[in-house]
């Protein structure tokens, strides 16, 4: 039974709709794809993307407006980062957005001007891209409903019975609760609340929701975000980035703020996740919870995550277990990182990141999951990544910094198990046992006996949640 923790559900459904830019090779080829949908929408309408990633060209830079502006000198154009901590906009866009050489730089926030004239460049990092947020025109009530149905039937299709949503609004919660009493949702939610905004206030104060609609929907849990992303240079370093010396990367919260939401949380019997990258960000979050434990101690099953735990510093990584504090780790950031992640860390720092290994013999849990869209949904390609730590063409021999690779069965637990663990759910998902919901998943291949590169060949037959066929290739 596979059971996936963090992605997010209708940022997944919206890639459907949008220009999917994942596995481009140049930015002139991102420019052509804009170029074709302008051609075929018309003058003036809005176009949106998401994939891009500069690491994967030949001039590994970040693009410019100006870039896009050739071939869309009306239409406002917004591309996002395949991480999601990004966007590539066009000169019509900053127009829009009122974005100037003086626009001074949001806090956790980057504008990327041009060195020599000040201007800004059309790429807005982490916070800045709330600049451009604000006058986005929004997609329907109607057309997220449609999001979350294709992304929910996804899921299933990969053999997906729950997946943690991490950060919704209210509004969100809304069509979740509806698409359940509609029977149109194939996957059981555990959503995150996003901090800051409304649904955390009201949430706090009437409590956790908890197996709403027969155990489909489960709300007890907040989600922060402590940092940027290693990909666009924003996760928070203590050291400056190997390939660019003047950047440490970005805290994007309040920790006074944040540490008053922490406490509170465990007052009011929620969980909180942390979105934290860089080796600073993970510091000062794993600072934070040991505080709020401090201030809290009548709370002994808190069960707090650091979201992607990515680039830890040796003396932290002990720090997960005894605090009891969960990693909720991505095996495939590892594999599509691998190819850069040393030119952004260099050859020492890069030892003790996406370290699952190092934190499993310290005894701590790791929840596995994929961050969909930021990667594919796939749970064997996580699976596959964690017990090789090679990419889907073997490379490189024997595993990218092979030490801390899993065995197999303890990626499987990963992904099931400790997952469900990781939402106070392993009493009735995570393995098939007597009492435990009929969430089961077929698959062709025994994928704890094959060569590991067939787990990538390996076809789910059939997804089961709750009794019901969901899925049936």
């Amino acid at each position: 039974m596979y059971k996936r923790q963090h992605l997010h559900l209708i940022s997944l459904g919206n890639t459907k709709k949008i220009l999917n830019l994942v596995g481009t090779t140049s930015k002139e080829e991102i420019i052509q794809i804009v170029a074709n949908k302008i051609s075929r929408e018309g003058e003036g309408k809005w176009i949106f993307g998401r994939g891009w990633d500069q690491n994967d060209w030949p001039i590994k830079e970040f693009p410019t407006r100006w870039d896009l502006d050739s071939v869309s000198p009306k239409n406002p154009v917004v591309l996002t980062r395949i991480d999601g901590h990004a966007l590539w906009v066009n000169t019509v866009v900053l127009k829009k957005a009122g974005i100037t050489k003086e626009t001074p730089d949001p806090e956790g926030g980057k504008i990327i001007r041009d060195p020599e004239t000040g201007e800004p460049t059309g790429i807005l990092i982490d916070e800045a891209m709330s600049l451009v947020e604000k006058v986005v025109p929004s997609s329907t009530y109607e057309e997220r409903k449609e999001m979350a149905i294709l992304a929910s039937q996804e899921c299933s299709s990969l053999g997906l019975t729950t997946v943690h949503d991490a950060g919704v609004n209210l509004e969100t919660i809304k069509i979740y609760k509806e698409l359940i009493n509609e029977n149109k949702l194939t996957v059981r939610l555990y959503v995150m609340l996003r901090w800051p905004g409304d649904a955390v206030n009201i949430y706090l104060e009437k409590g956790p929701e908890i197996g709403y609609g027969n155990n489909y929907l489960t709300i007890r849990s907040i989600k922060m975000f402590a940092d940027g992303a290693l990909g666009s240079r924003g996760a928070a370093l203590f050291e400056p980035y190997s390939d660019d010396p003047t950047n440490t990367g970005l805290i994007t919260f309040d920790p006074d703020k944040a540490f008053e939401i922490m406490k509170k949380a465990l007052e009011k019997g929620f969980q909180v996740c942390v979105h934290a990258i860089g080796d600073r960000a993970n510091r000062l979050v794993l600072d934070l919870f040991e505080k709020a434990f401090k201030s809290v101690p009548q709370v002994k099953d808190h069960r707090f995550r650091i979201e992607h735990a990515q680039v830890l510093t040796k003396e932290d990584i002990p720090r997960f277990a005894k605090l009891r504090v969960i990693p909720s780790m991505q095996p495939t950031h590892a594999t599509s990182d691998m190819y850069w992640a040393e030119d952004r860390l260099g050859p020492e720092r890069v030892k003790w990141a996406y370290a699952w290994k190092s934190l499993l013999n310290t005894g701590a849990k790791i929840a596995g999951g994929s961050d969909a869209p930021v990667e594919s949904a796939n749970p064997l390609w996580g699976i596959y990544a964690a017990c090789t730590r090679q990419d889907h063409k073997g490379w490189p021999e024997g595993g990218w910094h092979p030490e801390q690779k899993v065995s197999r069965y303890e990626a499987l637990k990963m992904f099931t198990i400790d997952a469900a663990y990781a939402g106070f759910e392993e009493k009735i998902k995570g393995s098939i046992e007597e009492g435990k919901l009929a969430d089961i998943v077929v698959l062709s291949k025994d994928i704890l006996s094959i060569p590991a590169k067939e787990i990538l060949n390996t076809r789910v037959e059939m997804t089961i949640v709750g009794g019901k066929i969901v899925y049936q290739r």
